[in-house]
Parts: structure tokens; C-alpha cells; sequence
């Protein structure tokens, strides 16, 4: 409860969270074994701001490993706008590389590592392709990937008046997620629109997306769930966590909801008013 209260957290990524705090960007342990009163904290470089860019608002931040204390372990941090900072927190004079994004369609973009490319990927904001950075080949030219829309066919059947809301919804997001049980990259497409009343209508398109750039919308995506929030979207078997399948937990400021993938429809429902980002914990 302390760490929520510290204003700054701006992410979380595989049970660690990230937190703004003096310009600084720091990690604490969520690991429920820890001891509460000793969470281990690792202090980053001072964040460098790129000319005309900011680093106070961020989308969210991406790991490539479980710790950062892993001598290879690269920490992605994404702001808003066209700068991507990534560091490597072991190395003992550990400073970041800061990428200035020349794609607007990218400015808001989540940041997701993708352990089968070895990569750090991000969807355009219209979802129709993919940009990925490393450190090493990709720092400078990042690896561009074109997406091959679904055939009309596997387009899923909805009215007319359904698209039509959709395409007024007034958030639009794309993740990707990527199951590293079972080798497979999705796209989850999230509509959103509010309500004078503060109630929220969700709407889910899921594409798997193969190494080749085509993708398929499915609504079935086997024994896997998927944790959707402002941290980095993780999708694991629903067995590791007694956790329902073919379903996305989704956490936001305003409630907790599972929402079935094949029927788009919300269960186990909690609405809640909360002034903090809110986030799932690998545990």
C-alpha cells in the first residue's frame, strides 16, 4: 500500500513495477514472499529527456527478463509521444539509449518484448503493421513488419450498427501479446466508449498474428488467458493461476472485469472509483 501511494508509478512488467520518483525511474519487488517491509529496489540512470520530447508521461514499460538484475535483463520504458529509452540495469555503468520515433502512428503506442524475435515490438496505431528495436541490429533502423489483413471471409459477423459503433468509439488501443507457452502473437484490438454515467462499453477484436505478418481474427485461443492493464498485457495458461480460460482479465481505473473471448460478454464484474493506475502482479 505505501508503493501505490507513491505518486509516479508509471508501469509494471513481470512482477516488478516501475515508479517515477526525483526524475528517477526505480523497481520494486511485487513478489507477495518478500518481506513487506524490505522490498527490493533497484535505482535506474536519471531519465534523459530528446529534444522536444517529454519523459513525465509514459505508456508503459517492457522487460526482457524476469529480473532486472539478469546481466542481459533490457528495461523499455515508452513515453508518450516519439521517444523510447532502454538500459540494461546489471551493467555497472548503465546508461540509456534513447530512440526518437520518427512514425507519429507509433506516439502512443504500448511497448511489448517479444521473446521469440528477441525484440521490443509495437503495433501503429491503426494496428496494420509492427515496428520492433533491440539494442545491437535494430537501434537505429527499426525491423518493420507489414501485417496482411484477414480475408473478407474471416472478418467476424456483426451488424452494421456494430461497426458503426466501433469505428466511434473514443479509444481505440492495440497490444501485443505474445504466449511464450505456446509460441503464438496476438493482437488484441480494444474499442472503448463512455457514458454520461461513468459505465463503459468494451468491445474485443483478437488477431494471431504468424511470423510471416498474417493475421487471423480467432475466437479461441485454447487453454490461455490473457491480463490486460497499464502494465505490460501478458498472456499465460489459465491453469497456472486457477484462472478461467479463452478470456481476458482486464484491470482499469474504473473496475475489474473477465471478458469472454468468444463472447465479448463481462462476468465477475467489480466497478470501483479509483484515482491510481492500476495493475496485475505476475503472482
Amino acid at each position: 500500500m505505501e508503493l501505490l501511494k507513491e505518486v509516479g508509478i508509471i508501469g509494471a512488467s513481470h512482477g516488478w513495477v516501475a515508479t517515477l520518483k526525483n526524475g528517477i525511474v526505480c523497481q520494486d519487488d511485487l513478489d507477495l514472499h518478500a518481506p513487506d517491509n524490505n522490498p527490493k529496489r533497484i535505482p535506474l540512470p536519471p531519465l534523459e529527456t530528446l529534444p522536444h520530447n517529454q519523459t513525465q508521461i509514459v505508456t508503459n514499460i517492457a522487460m526482457s527478463s524476469s529480473s532486472p538484475e539478469d546481466e542481459d535483463c533490457i528495461v523499455a520504458v515508452k513515453f508518450l509521444g516519439p521517444q523510447l529509452s532502454l538500459c540494461r540495469p546489471a551493467q555497472r555503468d548503465c546508461t540509456w539509449s534513447n530512440i526518437r520515433i520518427s512514425d507519429p502512428s507509433f506516439f502512443s503506442s504500448h511497448v511489448m518484448y517479444s521473446k521469440r524475435d528477441e525484440m521490443f515490438s509495437m503495433p501503429s496505431s491503426r494496428g496494420h503493421y509492427t515496428r520492433s528495436w533491440d539494442l545491437v541490429r535494430h537501434m537505429k533502423e527499426p525491423k518493420l513488419q507489414m501485417l496482411m489483413q484477414p480475408p473478407e471471409d474471416q472478418i467476424p459477423r456483426m451488424t452494421k450498427r456494430a461497426w458503426q459503433r466501433l469505428e466511434s468509439c473514443c479509444t481505440k488501443q492495440h497490444y501485443l501479446v505474445e504466449s511464450s507457452h505456446t509460441d503464438e502473437t496476438f493482437m488484441l484490438k480494444w474499442y472503448t466508449q463512455s457514458r454520461p454515467t461513468l459505465n463503459v462499453w468494451d468491445h474485443f477484436l483478437l488477431l494471431k498474428i504468424d511470423k510471416e505478418g498474417n493475421a487471423l481474427y480467432t475466437k479461441d485461443i485454447g487453454d490461455l488467458c490473457i491480463l490486460l492493464s497499464r502494465s505490460e498485457p501478458i498472456c499465460i495458461p489459465a491453469k497456472l493461476n486457477r484462472r478461467a480460460k479463452n478470456c481476458i482479465y482486464m484491470l482499469t481505473e474504473h473496475e475489474f472485469a473477465i471478458v469472454g473471448i468468444g463472447s465479448n460478454q463481462k462476468f465477475c464484474r467489480t466497478p470501483f472509483t479509483c484515482s491510481l493506475p492500476c495493475y496485475i502482479s505476475k503472482n
